[in-house]
């Protein structure tokens, strides 16, 4: 299925086209997505396992769920939603990423639906989600209100999404601009742009307009003396996550 319109911004796109070989590895220049990696799951589990009843600790506590992942990269997210037997569709505007994680699922023995396409031409081919996991993609998009109205399409009825992206400040500058791309070399320079990053507030607004009803937002803080993430409820200064549900 081939991507051709919509949101989708052709620089961002090649940008991650031109990284993805090296998605799975944890030293590479995906190091910093690895390393929020575990926070990022703890959040999304939590949500989900809360929105739909469900045991954590159960063989299979995702079985009957059907969720995307959009802008799914090499499948850091995908796999694990898997590993707790949810039904896993995989996008990627960004066609070079879509083998990477095939190959990769294959080799962990995991059957994931993995697809080149965009949120939009899916919303309108009628799919329909339990869940739609949208994380760090939003600053990427040429619109982020059809964006996001695209992934409220994507849901069934009760469906949660949930969505991370970065504060615009200049926190946040010193940190994913200045800091992970110029000093840590984390990442190409060049691969956010500052003033697409938005602002908790502006980011709950476009969820409203977009037809979704937020319940929580968190951020996702570094400490660089333990080289770790952590949840925070008060901090959400670079890095933050969302939920919210479609209207039953």
């Amino acid at each position: 299925m081939q991507a051709h319109h919509g949101t989708v911004d052709p620089a961002e796109v090649a940008k991650f086209e031109a990284m993805a070989a090296e998605w799975w590895d944890p030293t590479g220049k995906f190091k910093p997505l690895h390393m929020l990696n575990p926070c990022r799951l703890d959040y999304i589990t939590t949500q989900i396992a809360t929105e739909f009843d469900r045991d954590l600790n159960a063989p299979d506590a995702f079985a009957g769920l059907r969720i995307l992942d959009i802008g799914c990269g090499g499948g850091l997210l995908a796999e694990p939603m898997a590993r707790l037997g949810a039904d896993v569709v995989g996008a990627d505007a960004a066609a070079g990423n879509i083998p990477v994680a095939q190959v990769h699922a294959q080799q962990s023995g995991l059957e994931i639906d993995y697809r080149h396409t965009t949120a939009e031409d899916m919303a309108a081919a009628g799919e329909q989600f339990d869940a739609v996991l949208n994380m760090e993609v939003v600053e990427h998009v040429s619109d982020p209100l059809a964006y996001l109205t695209a992934c409220r399409e994507l849901l069934k009825p009760g469906g949660l999404h949930i969505c991370s992206t970065l504060n615009r400040n200049p926190k946040s500058f010193a940190m994913a601009i200045i800091g992970a791309e110029h000093i840590m070399r984390w990442l190409p320079k060049g691969t956010h742009e500052w003033s697409k990053f938005i602002t908790p507030d502006e980011l709950f607004d476009l969820l409203k307009r977009a037809g979704l009803e937020p319940v929580d937002r968190q951020g996702f803080v570094f400490n660089p003396l333990t080289w770790s993430w952590r949840l925070s409820d008060r901090d959400l200064s670079v890095n933050y996550v969302t939920a919210s549900v479609k209207p039953r």
